[in-house]
């Protein structure tokens, strides 16, 4: 059977968590409070379970192959980024750190918060085959990629323009957006 998408499920935090984390390195960082990619990871499998946040399994598609996972995208509507933000706010308060979480998305765009393809299927398109599915599903799907990220040669041969700069973590990052099928 050819790689496909469906929808996350709680189960699949134990994949999720560790890729995400790999993928949004000092984001995972800020939005947890946890220093390490270990502990960041950690919380991220729990959020990961939990519906009504940015990093839930609600907002996440599983790319696989005979029922072994791939990669996944996280993505969400730009206008409730606030309102799925809270949950990590409320956990940095929790443990007494700043509650700051720089905006990542914009309203009117469905954004991709992670694009990832586990180490061992990179190379064989599945990015590809992940963005695509998430622009079937919008009229405008916007991302940031991080300065110096290779993964923006993927995203500008897929369509995908810059639409501004955005400092996310004590980092820069290029906000692309792409006009999708709607």
């Amino acid at each position: 059977m050819p790689p496909h998408l469906r929808p996350a499920t709680p189960a699949d935090a134990a994949f999720a968590a560790p890729l995400i984390q790999a993928t949004i390195g000092s984001i995972g960082h800020t939005l947890t409070g946890e220093a390490d990619n270990e502990g960041a990871a950690r919380v991220i499998a729990a959020f990961f379970g939990q519906p009504g946040n940015r990093l839930s399994f609600q907002n996440t598609l599983i790319l696989e192959e005979d029922s072994t996972p791939l990669g996944l995208a996280v993505l969400y509507p730009g206008a409730e980024a606030d309102a799925l933000d809270e949950p990590f706010r409320a956990r940095l308060r929790e443990r007494g750190l700043p509650d700051r979480i720089d905006p990542e998305a914009t309203p009117g765009e469905l954004y991709l918060d992670t694009l990832a393809v586990a180490p061992h299927a990179r190379g064989r398109g599945l990015g590809g085959v992940l963005l695509e599915g998430c622009a079937r599903q919008a009229a405008t799907l916007g991302l940031l990629v991080e300065e110096g990220n290779p993964a923006a040669r993927l995203y500008a041969r897929q369509g995908f323009l810059p639409a501004g700069t955005r400092e996310v973590a004590g980092h820069r990052y290029t906000h692309l957006t792409r006009r999708g099928e709607g």
